[in-house]
């Protein structure tokens, strides 16, 4: 047993010896690599030595190189004397590589212009005096400065970076805004249209039998308010605020109120849109009767005309329903729309036309509107709005 137990403890300190050969040989096997200063100059809330670190740090998580450590940097510029403060020029970093005894050199810049960060690494060869590899990345200004760099090492280095963290940081296909691909068609607009079935029966019917005598035909004018919230190439999606009066050739005053989830493609400014509209009109209770009990068959009658006519029992057979009659009171009417249409050009002036059907159960009404605005651009949405939309999006 004994023995055994000693072999054992043999058998278990040559492999740990094995493992930390291994280890060793590993480390002396990756390149030896210097992080110098990184110029920062533009950058109020972070110095040059944080951001160094910060570079190191990164630089060390990719396990490509075996990182000089800080302390170990300064005591060697300490001993040679050697200022690498102001040191970015190549000339500058291969000298310094050289006097720390390293194979590459790894140095840069943060820039703030703007609404925008811009990272620079260059990665340099010390025996050849060459820059390896570079890279520059642009960066929304977000407070995740160590997530940046994170990611331009792993560019300059050539290593994938996570998808997601580069789309929420980098600013190259945040979706850019232009006169050429944003219509403002906020705008007057007007046209006509026409009602079918029971319900243009019921508007050009005389008054006294519930009727409106209105043509089934009507002009209406208005308003068109437009709320981009994407517009992307020739892309927009867009909510669609419509306020429309009617009516006004029969003497009456039909207003209504559409809100359209719109979209909007393609250089010719095609557009689909669809959504609810909302109208006040006048409605009462009745019924039809059907077997000519208190008129001719079929007639409609309001709710009290039974008993203004009859004694009897109001007849079991008979439904009483809801429906447009100029005698009711003043109802909001809902309904859907469902618009196609084209925007037209003539220079500065947008010309949109659009088509439209509203299907409803008394009957469908179907139109074509149009109107007209000069075409101006857009001031109103600042870059750091756009970087809000960016991040809030991916």
């Amino acid at each position: 047993m004994k023995h055994l137990t000693t072999k054992l403890a043999f058998i278990l300190l040559c492999l740990l010896g094995a493992t930390g050969s291994f280890t060793y040989a590993q480390e002396q096997a990756r390149p030896t690599i210097a992080v110098l200063a990184i110029d920062c100059k533009t950058m109020q809330t972070q110095d040059s030595e944080s951001i160094t670190y910060m570079v190191r740090l990164e630089l060390e998580k990719t396990g490509l190189y075996s990182v000089m450590d800080r302390y170990e940097i300064a005591e060697i510029i300490k001993k040679d004397n050697l200022d690498i403060n102001g040191c970015f020029a190549k000339s500058c970093l291969v000298s310094a590589g050289k006097t720390l005894h390293v194979d590459k050199v790894l140095s840069g810049s943060i820039d703030l212009m703007g609404s925008k960060l811009v990272i620079t690494l260059r990665l340099i060869d010390v025996a050849t005096g060459a820059i390896e590899k570079s890279n520059a990345t642009e960066y929304l200004n977000l407070p995740e400065l160590q997530k940046m760099i994170r990611i331009s090492i792993l560019k300059t280095l050539g290593v994938a970076a996570d998808p997601v963290m580069v789309g929420q940081l980098i600013d190259y296909d945040v979706p850019i805004q232009s006169p050429k691909n944003a219509f403002r068609l906020n705008g007057p607009r007007m046209g006509f249209a026409y009602m079918t079935g029971d319900a243009a029966t019921i508007l050009a019917a005389p008054e006294s039998k519930g009727g409106f005598g209105m043509y089934a035909a009507e002009f209406q004018f208005g308003w068109q308010q437009e709320i981009q919230y994407i517009s992307a190439g020739s892309f927009q999606a867009l909510i669609e605020n419509i306020f429309l009066l009617g009516g006004l050739e029969s003497g009456r005053v039909i207003p209504s109120y559409t809100p359209l989830l719109g979209f909007r493609f393609g250089k010719n400014a095609w557009e689909f849109a669809f959504g609810p509209t909302f109208r006040l009109i006048q409605k009462a209770n009745g019924f039809y009767d059907v077997n000519g009990l208190i008129g001719p068959a079929g007639d409609w009658h309001l709710q009290n005309d039974w008993w203004k006519n009859t004694s009897s029992p109001f007849p079991a057979n008979y439904d009483i329903v809801s429906r447009l009659d100029s005698r009711g009171d003043v109802a909001i009417s809902t309904g859907l729309v469902i618009a196609a249409g084209r925007t037209f050009h003539s220079g500065y002036l947008n010309i949109p036309v659009n088509v439209y059907l509203a299907p409803r159960k008394e009957g469908a009404s179907v139109g074509i509107t149009f109107g007209f605005n000069i075409q101006k651009k857009d001031r109103s949405h600042k870059r750091s709005d756009i970087h809000i939309k960016a991040k809030t999006h991916r």
